[in-house]
């Protein structure tokens, strides 16, 4: 099978595996030669895959969506990081994943605070010219 990991910037796996783990919503699954077409989105999560020399990789996604089609398995996310490490990446990058994510809802809902109080004004301020009539 060929695995291909991408981001928007970059190809950050390419390579061909013997089978391939990775995770969804659902849980954890696993993927070998002659599985069927599958598409599927993934969580915040590490994808792992053995290599005919019998080596372990893995890589963190940001989510994504995984797609296989034939002898091909392909990953497209926002964000991965490659490594060999399973205890790094677990630990390391995973936490800073959610902690961006975390992040995004914050910054989101003080935009979305500030967009309703701008309209609050607005309201508030043709009420008051129009002496509460509306055109």
């Amino acid at each position: 099978m060929r695995l291909r990991i991408i981001t928007p910037l970059l190809v950050v796996v390419d390579e061909e595996v013997l089978a391939v783990r990775a995770e969804d919503e659902s849980g954890s699954f696993g993927i070998l030669p002659g599985h069927a077409d599958f598409l599927t989105s993934l969580a915040i999560s590490v994808v792992g895959w053995k290599l005919p020399d019998g080596a372990r990789r893995y890589c963190a996604v940001r989510r994504g969506m995984l797609s296989i089609s034939g002898a091909a398995v392909a990953v497209a996310t926002r964000e991965a990081i490659a490594g060999d490490d399973l205890a790094t990446l677990d630990a390391t990058v995973l936490k800073r994943f959610r902690a961006d994510i975390e992040q995004e809802r914050s910054e989101r809902f003080e935009s979305i605070q500030l967009q309703l109080n701008a309209i609050r004004r607005i309201v508030s301020q043709l009420g008051a010219n129009s002496r509460g009539r509306f055109a």
